[in-house]
């Protein structure tokens, strides 16, 4: 029995000359991979509609004795078009892919990450691209993971620790308000990557220094 669910693609991998295996973050089913069968063929019904960072709804059979599942239908209705016309853009997405296959589990409900994937993919490409979009959403990823640090025991100076509360409280809509100083910027990303790899044992690469 087919299930349905809407996702967003983390990454695309061959499979076999005609196939690929697609890998999903969904807000009721968690992250879960599916294999397009003959998506490779110019003929496929899957033609133009997996890739990197498209939003879909999409339908699978689930496979009894794995955990790569057979994907039957998708429908498109979010391209992300910006991020394929712009190198810069797609790698700070990839990176914000790959934080989160570190940080969560396969195949478990991940709605606020969902949410926050499907936030910062809408405001990246609206905005220059700024370390800051990357720190606003590790300091937002570890909230929701229960690791947000207490800012009263860190190292961080009292602006960076001001700084710091701002990004991780604002939203998206008022993130491009941060005026972040070079000297707090500086800072907050040591600190932030200092947390990842305490927490995860390291860093995804493609993270900005």
């Amino acid at each position: 029995m087919d299930e349905r669910t809407a996702g967003i693609i983390l990454r695309t991998r061959l499979l076999t000359e005609t196939s690929l295996i697609v890998h999903w973050l969904t807000p009721d089913l968690g992250r879960l991979a599916t294999v397009a069968k003959g998506a490779r063929r110019l003929q496929s019904p899957f033609a133009g509609k997996l890739d990197l960072f498209f939003r879909a709804d999409f339908s699978f059979i689930r496979s009894r004795r794995s955990d790569l599942h057979t994907l039957r239908e998708v429908s498109v209705h979010d391209f992300n078009p910006v991020l394929r016309t712009n190198l810069a853009y797609l790698e700070q997405a990839a990176y914000f892919a790959r934080l989160l296959e570190l940080t969560t589990e396969t195949e478990t409900p991940l709605p606020a990450f969902y949410e926050l994937l499907v936030g910062v993919l809408s405001f990246l490409p609206r905005q220059p691209l700024r370390n800051l979009t990357v720190y606003a959403f590790e300091a937002k990823l570890l909230q929701e993971l229960g690791l947000a640090p207490d800012l009263s025991q860190c190292p961080l100076t009292p602006a960076a620790k001001a700084e710091f509360s701002r990004i991780a409280q604002a939203d998206w809509s008022t993130l491009p308000e941060v005026a972040l100083p070079e000297e707090q910027s500086v800072e907050i990303g040591r600190f932030l990557r200092g947390l990842i790899a305490f927490h995860f044992d390291r860093v995804p690469g493609g993270r900005p220094p």
